[in-house]
């Protein structure tokens, strides 16, 4: 089995509307020996990020849509940072998502060397806890989940990493 994100964009649903989607997606995906691992959603309630773990990208699709919501990105992802158990403890504390649109031509392993030896200076800033990421396997894009006080400071951890940011967005645990 392997993980899946799915980006999705939400027509001014209400967060009820959404949960019971989402409940919909997680039934879908045990149905077909899936599970859907976690579900954020940002502050604004415009973009849904959903994890499912399933044996096919397909199947990911077809229980996203199922839920009644539009794929906007569907990409094959690998954890770092956290096991799967540690997610399903943790994902509530996650609220803020930064997103970096990896630069062309490096590498998985240029990636995850770059991470191993960086991961350490988070502790510069320790109001900030970095919690995991989720690199897109054809590395066109990392998505990484923090717990911080504010913005200011997710921005603080990124500097002292070197890690850009092309978007940082509040997000609040669905699922």
């Amino acid at each position: 089995m392997a993980l899946y994100l799915i980006e999705g964009a939400l027509d001014n649903l209400q967060p009820a509307q959404i949960q019971q989607s989402l409940e919909q997606i997680a039934t879908e995906a045990i149905d077909q020996q899936g599970e859907l691992i976690e579900a954020q959603i940002s502050e604004d309630l415009q973009r849904l990020f959903v994890v499912l773990e399933t044996l096919n990208p397909t199947i990911a699709e077809q229980n996203f849509v199922a839920g009644g919501f539009q794929v906007a990105l569907l990409k094959e992802v690998r954890l770092l940072g956290q096991d799967l158990a540690t997610v399903k403890l943790r994902k509530g504390k996650a609220n803020y998502l930064v997103e970096w649109n990896l630069p062309a031509g490096l590498t998985m392993e240029a990636y995850l060397t770059r991470k191993a030896d960086k991961s350490s200076l988070y502790a510069q800033v320790p109001d900030v806890k970095f919690e995991r990421t989720y690199v897109c396997e054809d590395l066109s894009k990392c998505l990484c989940f923090y717990d911080s006080p504010d913005k200011s400071t997710v921005k603080q951890a990124r500097e002292v990493v070197g890690a850009p940011i092309d978007a940082l967005t509040p997000i609040h645990n669905l699922h």
